[in-house]
């Protein structure tokens, strides 16, 4: 989208000073070049959800970004045990969790802590299916919302979830404070600072994600792994025969 041209969805943005991002300064040479495919997950239930109005001014700003989005609905998501893997909803945040290439995670702060909606979600995305990491090498933003003054309890967890699950967190982050005065009632986030945040941390994490994916099998290789993979193979290769 060329510059200073911003469309009606985005009415909170000085048009001459949000900027496109441009790939060719950051994507690697295997690059698959489809757009970058984001996934949104929130973390409330809520009739009117701060937490899911967040996400869907993050999604606005990523698809002027040219990025491809998807936002995870976790109504009906079971606890983490209660069913096994072969229940419709996890199969689904399963699909959308590989599926995408960055990830973006809005939690409300609830007792100082991010919700169990938000936490049951990253608790049904496992470390590994098979020989594949849905997770790891993927980009992550982390946002929060707050009933009262502004906190960074949650943010703070969900970074300590996303080094976890081998992803790369980006140094950027959102906290807003005393949501229910931040939107209007159109359920659109109001022009303020809180705002500008956010639409740093999309920006932010558009540039990670180009500079990432194309690099991500390079960046998480790992000694370690190398190692064990080798001794593995040994073992298989020496075996006596049966």
């Amino acid at each position: 989208m060329p510059l200073n041209t911003v469309p009606d969805d985005l009415p909170n943005i000085d048009p001459d000073h949000l900027h496109p991002v441009d790939p060719a300064l950051l994507k690697g040479p295997d690059d698959p070049g489809h757009p970058p495919r984001i996934l949104l997950l929130y973390g409330s239930l809520r009739k009117r959800s701060f937490s899911r109005l967040v996400a869907r001014e993050a999604e606005r700003l990523l698809r002027w970004h040219g990025c491809e989005t998807r936002i995870f609905d976790p109504s009906g998501l079971p606890l983490p045990d209660a069913e096994d893997s072969s229940h419709p909803k996890v199969q689904e945040l399963r699909e959308l969790a590989m599926w995408s290439e960055g990830m973006v995670w809005v939690s409300p702060e609830r007792h100082g802590a991010m919700t169990g909606i938000m936490k049951a979600q990253i608790d049904w995305i496992p470390l590994s299916v098979g020989a594949v990491r849905p997770t790891q090498g993927k980009t992550l933003a982390v946002m929060q919302v707050s009933g009262g003054s502004q906190s960074f309890n949650a943010v703070n967890q969900l970074r300590v979830l996303g080094r976890w699950m081998r992803m790369v967190t980006i140094p950027n982050q959102s906290s807003v404070a005393k949501a229910f005065m931040e939107f209007d009632e159109n359920d659109r986030m109001k022009p303020s600072a809180y705002y500008n945040r956010i639409v740093d941390v999309i920006e932010e994490l558009v540039k990670f994600t180009w500079m990432v994916r194309g690099r991500s099998a390079y960046l998480v290789d790992r000694y370690s792994e190398r190692v064990e993979s080798a001794e593995e193979l040994s073992k298989r290769v020496n075996q006596r025969s049966l």
